[in-house]
């Protein structure tokens, strides 16, 4: 064997090592190698740019000349997925070190795993070399969640935790009042009171996968007290507590939801309540770029909001960003930071209140966007509970019982992009009628198992 062929075939078990780790094989589909994220991009100079095809990334896009124009020579190349595609095929290229991106966007599920794997560049230098950046201006809980060892490795978008929207004529047309803070039990008696064939009382998520359908449904699961392992890593995904959740779950959006639930998502959601073809929706604070803009909306400045649904336990917002980071695989890191200065700067959110209008400002990122006053003109109604949420999300504490792991809306676990997926498929299937809440989570629980299991190897 040649010494080329030697290197390739090292490099292809480091890589077929780190797709298993992953759970990318099942993920995507791929072969050992998981060549299929190089096909993303072509060659030239431009700074390749990987992001999630949402309404404030896509803003980002077309005022994208204006970095551009500020900075000759540094030439832009999007990378648009949707939410499902983005995660795997980052993943599959960050992991292996493919080098197909430059600027990646991920979460704070990721940003933690990712730093302790020396997979993304430590941005705090570049962040401390301008005193203007102000890192110090983000949401405190988000700024933890995507540092490492003290330091960030990746600069937050948007934030977002989750709380109820509803449309407030319905509401006040029917006679029902929301209360602040609701219980799960009566949102699903509003969502039963205004359900008819035209309109859905509540839209939830349905579509798989564990950034689709699990992101409200775990938090369903923790405000009834339930957990995905015990503090010994043991699954509990049959418990009677996260039983009684997913069955809640499954049962109002199967008896008062929308229409072909099980492949409905976040984008779908707002369109439905935006349209006024829904009376509430359960979902990420950062739809309010949506339901607030007259451009897009139909119910703009109708909107109630309350904090997310209690049930056993109260203060179940999740904690998210969409952030950006650079892999270290990038041969153009100081360009690449460039962009990030850029689309994270206090001046960037600034200009898009003035030239998109300030239903368009990604929300979430910085304390200083509550201030601007374009923004608290429309920001008024959602502006305190999206804080409250925010502040209050504990991803050391998500439910009621002791836990191994970390994160509200998902597990801090290398392996729960595969399991979750796995799990998601399963509740999905039930919200189609196609299994029993049941059988899906007798089905969930023996994937939990198996990772579980891994953990109490390890002791």
């Amino acid at each position: 064997m040649t010494p080329r062929l030697r290197r390739r075939e090292r490099r292809d078990r480091r890589t077929a090592k780190a797709c298993a780790a992953l759970g990318l094989g099942a993920l995507l589909g791929l072969s050992v190698g998981c060549s299929g994220a190089g096909s993303l991009t072509g060659g030239g100079e431009a700074v390749t740019i990987a992001m999630v095809s949402n309404s404030q990334m896509t803003d980002a896009v077309s005022l994208s000349k204006e970095f551009e124009q500020e900075n000759p020579g540094v030439n832009l190349k999007f990378v648009t997925l949707s939410e499902n595609e983005a995660r795997a095929k980052i993943t599959a290229s960050v992991a292996t070190g493919g080098g197909e991106f430059d600027v990646v966007m991920i979460s704070n599920y990721e940003t933690k795993m990712w730093a302790e794997n020396g997979w993304l560049v430590n941005l705090s230098p570049y962040m401390a070399a301008d005193p203007a950046y102000d890192p110090d201006d983000f949401i405190p809980t988000l700024k933890d969640a995507l540092s490492y060892n003290g330091s960030m490795y990746s600069a937050p978008f948007y934030g977002e935790s989750s709380f109820l929207m509803y449309n407030k004529k319905m509401f006040a047309d029917a006679g029902i009042e929301m209360p602040a803070a609701p219980t799960w039990p009566q949102v699903a008696d509003a969502a039963r009171r205004l359900h008819s064939d035209r309109v859905a009382g509540i839209c939830l998520r349905g579509k798989p996968g564990w950034g689709e359908i699990l992101a409200p449904l775990d938090t369903v699961i923790n405000a009834y007290g339930g957990r995905w392992f015990d503090e010994n890593w043991n699954a509990q995904l049959t418990s009677p507590e996260v039983t009684e959740a997913v069955k809640f779950y499954v049962d109002t959006v199967r008896n008062y939801g929308e229409a072909g639930a099980a492949s409905t998502g976040f984008q779908e959601c707002g369109n439905l309540l935006s349209q006024g073809q829904a009376a509430i929706w359960y979902d990420a604070t950062s739809a309010v770029s949506v339901l607030e803009s007259p451009d897009t909306s139909t119910i703009a400045g109708n909107v109630g909001y309350a904090l997310a649904p209690s049930k056993a336990k109260g203060d179940n917002g999740w904690l998210y960003t969409w952030s950006l980071g650079i892999p270290s695989s990038s041969a153009k890191k100081d360009d690449a930071w460039k962009f990030i200065e850029w689309m994270t700067s206090k001046d960037y959110i600034a200009g898009v209140a003035d030239k998109l209008g300030p239903s368009h400002v990604p929300p979430g990122s910085r304390l200083s966007t509550y201030e601007l006053p374009a923004y608290q003109k429309i920001s008024g109604p959602f502006a305190e509970p999206t804080l409250t949420s925010m502040k209050a999300a504990d991803q050391s504490k998500p439910s009621l019982k002791p836990v191994p792991y970390t994160g509200i809306q998902f597990l801090a676990i290398p392996e729960f992009q595969d399991l979750g997926t796995r799990v998601s498929q399963q509740i999905s299937a039930a919200i189609a009628g196609q299994i029993s809440v049941e059988d899906a989570l007798a089905q969930a629980q023996t994937y939990a198992e198996v990772v579980g299991k891994t953990y109490q190897d390890k002791r």
